[in-house]
């Protein structure tokens, strides 16, 4: 990945979460949404973005609804947040690896507890 390729993936990172966090004003968004990782294509025109959702799974169930919902908006916040020739088309997908870590970290901290 180029020097500029990597800047723009961190910088759609953080504008992508402020804009979560701060712009969407949809009532189904529950809990935390943390953006866990983006690929970019080679001529910045796709994104794949990651993220996570910490929340009840009836909450995580309705946030990526929202979030799926709302993916026009949020690259249209983009496109007016970051100066580039073209706003890359993005597609969210969940990604529960944090969550899985967390799992298995229990897990380990429960056998060395003697609980297990």
């Amino acid at each position: 990945m180029s020097l500029r390729n990597e800047r723009v993936r961190k910088t759609l990172m953080k504008e992508i979460a402020d804009i979560i966090q701060k712009e969407l004003k949809d009532s189904r968004i529950h809990g935390v949404v943390s953006i866990t990782d983006i690929e970019i294509s080679h001529d910045n025109s796709y994104a794949k973005v990651y993220y996570s959702v910490f929340a009840s799974e009836e909450e995580k169930k309705t946030t990526i609804a929202a979030i799926t919902e709302n993916t026009p908006k949020i690259r249209y916040e983009v496109g007016k947040r970051i100066r580039l020739r073209l706003t890359p088309e993005l597609r969210f997908i969940p990604d529960d690896s944090l969550e899985r870590g967390s799992n298995v970290t229990e897990i380990i901290n429960k056998i060395s507890r003697g609980e297990l």
